[in-house]
């Protein structure tokens, strides 16, 4: 749009610095010229007066006596006229003359108007073209920004694993790239837990050709997740290296096993899953709860659009500070005063989380702090990130009849196991019956797509 400058005509009155009124300043050169004026006013007309004193005919009323004066000719008065104009003439010259004046006083008889210039048009029209490059700058930094990202959370992933393949013994050799799948289930173990580990492979867990095709087809990885012994080589590492042989099912861990280095051995199971498979979810189960794989890829696959999700079954217990009871929880003071209850977290029986979280968690490990109890530790380092806490109620279902009376609902549990023995009481004696009861057949696994 075109613009039309008006320049105003009068100079505005702050031109009459202010340093003029103040008491002590040497006064300005307007004011010594009025000073003059005023004087030459007063001088001309005290003249004049005299004048007219001495050439008017006066009436003096003083005891009615006359004084008679001489008659003045009008040429006279006519010569006094002109001499008066002629004054007031050269006043007026000096008035708009004087140069102090002229320097503070800027006067312009009219404004001036700028009218619209003719090529208004083309102007406009280069605004536009501008206007239109900026939009579309715009465009491509934020498409730019879009794609930086989707790419950092991969290069953080790759950063991530490469450091934490390197601490954990899990290096990868330089010509094999991560193997892709839909969720990698760790199922956590310990060496006493041979009967139990057999219990799930009667069950619910595929061996052999079936474990290697479900890995290759579906995209579904299942390990048993365990740690060293103190004594490194010794019987029980040996044991499992043989058992290892035998069913291929194992992820081992340079971790040393104890029951309160739970946490630890959970941060390194996620930490070392994603060097291994670049998958879309990492799940962590105990070896005592009967899990049907089929209803959990089908409930991970429903939240695969969102980027950090965090599943399991939510709840929020009472800090123990009593020590010597189970679940004493040593820093019990971070929590709040005594009595409190920990934030929603997810039950450890099972939990799932999305890979922006296990890259999260392989990333900053070093910094990650952990807490007595395993469950509350990963709540704890999710608590204060952008991520969606996903409260799932078939991962909660109980050993039948609950789960029975569910799975006849059609309503197939994710998991199912005995809250009062945080898992499933005698499971090495309950799980074929549990699962015989609570299952969900093997036309749900092998029919998922991802």
């Amino acid at each position: 749009m075109c613009r039309v400058a008006i320049r105003i005509a009068s100079h505005p009155p702050s031109t009459i610095h202010k340093s003029t009124f103040r008491r002590g300043a040497p006064p300005h050169p307007v004011l010594l010229f009025e000073k003059d004026k005023m004087t030459t006013i007063l001088s001309s007309t005290l003249g004049l007066w005299r004048l007219m004193l001495a050439v008017w005919p006066w009436q003096l009323g003083n005891e009615g006596k006359k004084m008679r004066v001489k008659q003045v000719s009008t040429g006279v008065i006519f010569a006094l006229c002109i001499a008066c104009f002629f004054a007031g003439s050269l006043f007026n010259s000096r008035t708009w003359t004087h140069p102090s004046l002229s320097r503070d006083i800027n006067v312009t008889p009219f404004p001036e108007i700028h009218k619209p210039t003719p090529d208004c048009d083309h102007q406009r029209l280069l605004m536009e073209d501008k206007s239109a490059d900026v939009m579309e700058q715009a465009t491509r930094t934020r498409h730019a920004v879009g794609t930086l990202d989707i790419t950092i959370p991969k290069l953080e992933t790759q950063l991530g694993a490469a450091r934490e393949g390197m601490v954990y013994g899990h290096q990868k050799e330089g010509n094999h790239s991560v193997q892709k799948a839909f969720v990698v289930v760790g199922i956590n173990t310990g060496f006493s837990s041979e009967r139990r580990r057999e219990s799930l492979r009667e069950t619910w867990l595929p061996g052999g050709d079936k474990l290697k095709k479900l890995e290759t087809e579906k995209g579904i990885i299942i390990r048993f997740v365990i740690g060293r012994s103190a004594t490194p080589g010794g019987v029980l590492d040996q044991a499992i290296d043989e058992e290892n042989a035998k069913h291929h099912d194992f992820l081992r861990l340079n971790h040393i096993e104890a029951y309160h280095e739970l946490s630890t051995k959970t941060r390194l199971y996620f930490s070392t899953a994603i060097t291994l498979w670049d998958a879309e979810f990492y799940v962590k189960v105990d070896d005592d709860v009967h899990l049907n794989l089929g209803a959990l890829v089908n409930t991970l696959a429903r939240h695969q659009s969102k980027p950090r999700v965090y599943m399991g079954c939510m709840k929020s217990g009472p800090v123990l500070s009593k020590k010597g009871v189970r679940y004493h929880e040593p820093e019990f003071w971070k929590f709040g005063k005594e009595g409190n209850k920990y934030f929603r977290h997810a039950s450890g029986q099972i939990y799932a989380i999305s890979k922006d979280i296990a890259s999260y968690i392989s990333t900053n490990a070093d910094i990650l702090h952990r807490y007595a109890n395993e469950d509350v530790t990963m709540g704890a380092w999710l608590f204060g990130l952008e991520v969606e806490h996903v409260d799932e109620y078939s991962m909660c279902c109980g050993t039948p009849p609950d789960c029975y009376l569910k799975a006849r609902a059609g309503n197939v549990c994710v998991a199912s196991y005995d809250w009062p023995c945080s898992g499933i009481c005698k499971s090495v004696e309950r799980m074929k019956e549990i699962h015989n009861s609570c299952g969900e057949g093997d036309r749900a696994l092998w029919s998922f797509s991802r």
